[in-house]
């Protein structure tokens, strides 16, 4: 009889908050347990092992960014749809590096709520970048140049990759203008 009060939203939520604090990479089953209160076996009566819940894990997060990427063009077009994107995207970053590493898993084929998911934060870069007037493979080239660019960055901040003595928020807001810039001379 699985434990009162727990169960997969509660074991994932946990798991989800201990991957933001100890990496993606170094979260375990124990320790998930540990945090619950309960011994690990118990965790399979709601979780699929370690590979399910980091499923569980990706999916969560990458509705969780789409969902930000998308508030943040809500009501925005072209540049200024882009900016404030980029700003979203970084911060939500930084502030849950688990998950964000979770979001760039790629989908296991034929699994249907991952793709879906997964297709929906590129969704709302393209139909940002449509404001641009790129189409077919230019609009995908761009994404990928965005999406690139952008996971680039905040890859290395978060693993300490930017030494030198000049502001890191800076730097970003130059990478942006130049992805703007290459974007509006498309048009």
């Amino acid at each position: 009889m699985p434990r009162a009060g727990l169960s997969e939203a509660r074991v994932v939520d946990e798991a989800e908050q201990l991957s933001d604090e100890v990496g993606l990479s170094r979260l375990t089953l124990a320790a998930v347990a540990e945090r619950l209160g309960v011994r690990q076996p118990s965790l399979y009566k709601h979780i699929e092992g370690m590979a399910g819940l980091h499923r569980s894990i990706s999916i969560r997060a990458k509705a969780e960014l789409a969902e930000i990427l998308g508030r943040a063009a809500v009501g925005r077009s072209g540049d200024d749809a882009i900016w404030s994107m980029a700003i979203a995207y970084r911060t939500w970053a930084v502030q849950h590096p688990g998950r964000y590493e979770a979001a760039q898993r790629a989908p296991q084929p034929g699994d249907v709520d991952d793709e879906r998911v997964s297709a929906a934060a590129v969704a709302v870069l393209a139909d940002v970048l449509a404001g641009y007037e790129l189409r077919g493979d230019d609009a995908i080239d761009a994404i990928r140049a965005l999406r690139s660019a952008l996971h680039g960055f905040v890859t290395l901040q978060a693993s300490g990759g930017f030494g030198l003595p000049v502001d890191v928020d800076r730097s970003y807001e130059r990478m942006v203008a130049g992805l703007v810039a290459g974007f509006a001379g498309g048009r």
